[in-house]
């Protein structure tokens, strides 16, 4: 068996993985290795050809390529090694040992003295939503539609309708509009939009694609190809109103209706997942209950934003380094945080109680306007911010003060 040893080890090549090969390098981290299973690095973004990336981080807009290609472009300069085409098997949590397949070296052992978890997530296909009907040609998730396109060239049809308004889907609506196609709608089981408001408003709206809220799919018809949908109104229980059921022809249907975090190997290796985020449970250093093994970027939890991924994994790749060189204290105490009024999950959902800041990243149950968004430990306000609108697709944050702590955290949403 070949065998590879190194400081730190960073599963996933996508924008977390750079961004936190990267940063571990630079805390002093003597060896950093890449290991990811495609024959590239750049993850997603080498199929998101469109615009809008980094206007947080580098304060321009960028397309994925562009983006991720600021940090491909560093890595050799910081010196990170970086192993292509390797499936990892297995990670070991209590021998930091990753065994993993390689093209040209087989069988491979990697010893690790810390290890950041950056698989990413993958989409939720048909079977998850269970959408009935028969199973012909023309049936892409969002995700898979985007790859054909933009990367083999391929077109997936003329007539679309999409489920679900997750980011990818919008986007996948413009861009089909744009190789000529006709997408007649967007189809949304919830009240209100998945994604980002800015991708309905430049995907949508302004290509005059309808998009339809508390709609779904009741049927897919059609044998050897899509002929057509049958979509209805659901009511408060999300039970579609059948009363109410119309036809919508179409020759492709692509489903935006979820990602799932990728963590076969994360609860192989013993690390907790929290049952919300269905990612890893991880301190405010994106360290998980395994003190040797840190997570970031979707593999933690979706988020909207590449640029909250990399900033997130910076913080997993610095601490992954302190760890490693056995600067970092793990004997402290550590206290929960607690979701209040109208939030559904909070990362990160432990903190130890050090010296420093803690960014707290947080997602809403139910759009409100005109909203403060409080971080507080019993009646003591810990921080706050003033929000004209929140919505379960945009990520929140709040910036806290960890010395302050004394009991416990709690984040709430509170209408003005």
């Amino acid at each position: 068996m070949y065998k590879i040893d190194c400081t730190v080890a960073v599963i996933g090549g996508g924008p977390a993985g750079l961004a936190a090969a990267i940063s571990a390098k630079k805390e002093g981290a003597e060896k950093v290795i890449i290991v990811e299973r495609d024959n590239a690095l750049g993850g997603i973004l080498q199929q998101c050809i469109h615009p809008g990336f980094g206007l947080t981080r580098f304060k321009e807009e960028l397309t994925g390529p562009e983006y991720y290609s600021r940090f491909t472009s560093r890595l050799e300069e910081e010196g990170v090694d970086v192993l292509l085409n390797t499936m990892v098997l297995e990670v070991n949590g209590k021998t930091n040992k990753i065994i993993c397949v390689n093209g040209e070296y087989g069988l491979t052992e990697i010893n690790a003295k810390s290890i950041v978890l950056s698989m990413g997530c993958r989409e939720r296909t048909r079977a998850n939503i269970v959408v009935p009907g028969t199973r012909p040609a023309g049936l892409y998730t969002a995700g898979s539609a985007q790859r054909l396109i933009n990367r083999q060239n391929v077109m997936v049809g003329k007539k679309a309708v999409i489920l679900g308004s997750g980011d990818i889907g919008m986007i996948m609506a413009r861009r089909l509009t744009l190789e000529g196609a006709k997408v007649e709608l967007v189809v949304e089981l919830m009240p209100y939009l998945a994604g980002l408001t800015r991708n309905r408003v430049q995907c949508l709206d302004d290509f005059g694609i309808p998009l339809k809220l508390s709609h779904t799919i009741t049927a897919i018809v059609g044998e050897k190809r899509v002929e057509g949908v049958k979509i209805a109104p659901v009511d408060q229980n999300k039970k579609p109103i059948l009363e109410k059921e119309e036809f919508i022809p179409c020759d492709t249907v692509l489903f935006s209706v979820g990602l799932i975090p990728e963590n076969e190997l994360s609860k192989g290796a013993g690390v907790e997942i929290n049952p919300i985020t269905n990612g890893p449970t991880v301190n405010q250093y994106m360290q998980t209950n395994i003190p040797s093994i840190f997570a970031s970027g979707n593999v933690v939890h979706v988020n909207d934003l590449v640029d909250n991924v990399s900033s997130e994994s910076e913080t997993a790749g610095k601490y992954a380094c302190l760890y490693a060189n056995g600067k970092l204290n793990s004997n402290s105490e550590v206290i929960t945080v607690k979701t209040g009024s109208n939030v559904r999950y909070v990362c990160p959902q432990k903190i130890a109680l050090q010296e420093g800041k803690a960014s707290l990243y947080f997602r809403v149950l139910s759009p409100d306007e005109n909203v403060t968004l409080i971080a507080k430990d019993g009646d003591t306000i810990l921080a706050r911010k003033k929000e004209l609108r929140v919505s379960p697709g945009e990520m929140c944050n709040l910036s806290i003060d960890v010395s302050k702590i004394v009991n416990g955290v709690t984040v709430e949403v509170v209408k003005e």
